[in-house]
C-alpha cells in the first residue's frame, strides 16, 4: 500500500517555493489518491494537472497501481490548514466553537494559536430588554474550534 506520507514528501517538493500549500491527503487501502492543495493566489486546473504528473513521475505503477485525484481545496470545505486562515484574513467566516455557538464575522487575525473574530449580535439593552446589534470582538482558541467555513457571499 502506498504511504500517506511519501505522497506526502513528494508534494513538499513540488509546493517547496511557491505560495501552494498541501490541505489533505487521503490514502484508501486500494491506493486511491486524493491530494487537496491551497494556494495564496488561488489554484487553477494546470496546476492540478502538473501536481498530479509530478506525483505519478514519482511513483512505480508497475510495482504497486493507484488511482490519483489531485484538486483544490473546495470554496465550501472547512479549513484544515493554518495557512487557510491566513489566507483568509479579511473575509467573512463561520465558525462553530467546540461548545456549539456559531459566530459569523471577519476574520480579522489569524495568530499561531488562535484567531480574532468580529461579528455583530444581539444585546439586551435598557431595562425593557430591547435588543441592539453591537459589534463584539472575540479571540478563538485553535483547540475551541471546531469547524471554520469561508461565507460566500454573491453581489
Amino acid at each position: 500500500m502506498i504511504q500517506k506520507e511519501d505522497i506526502q514528501m513528494i508534494v513538499q517538493e513540488f509546493v517547496q517555493g511557491t505560495d501552494m500549500f498541501l490541505v489533505e491527503i487521503r490514502v484508501s487501502h486500494v491506493n486511491a489518491i486524493k491530494v487537496y492543495i491551497d494556494s495564496f493566489s488561488g489554484v487553477d486546473i494546470d496546476t492540478c494537472v502538473e501536481l498530479s504528473r509530478f506525483i505519478e513521475d514519482r511513483l512505480n505503477r508497475e510495482e504497486e497501481d493507484f488511482e490519483l485525484q489531485v484538486s483544490s481545496a473546495g470554496l465550501s470545505e472547512s479549513f484544515r490548514v493554518h495557512e487557510q486562515y491566513e489566507k483568509n484574513v479579511g473575509k467573512t467566516v463561520s465558525v462553530l466553537t467546540s461548545d456549539g455557538k456559531k459566530l459569523t464575522g471577519e476574520m480579522q487575525q489569524v495568530a499561531e494559536d488562535s484567531i480574532t473574530l468580529v461579528y455583530t449580535e444581539k444585546v439586551k439593552t435598557g431595562p425593557k430588554g430591547k435588543k441592539k446589534e453591537q459589534e463584539q470582538t472575540a479571540v478563538i482558541p485553535f483547540a475551541d474550534i471546531k469547524e471554520t467555513t469561508l461565507v460566500i457571499t454573491i453581489k
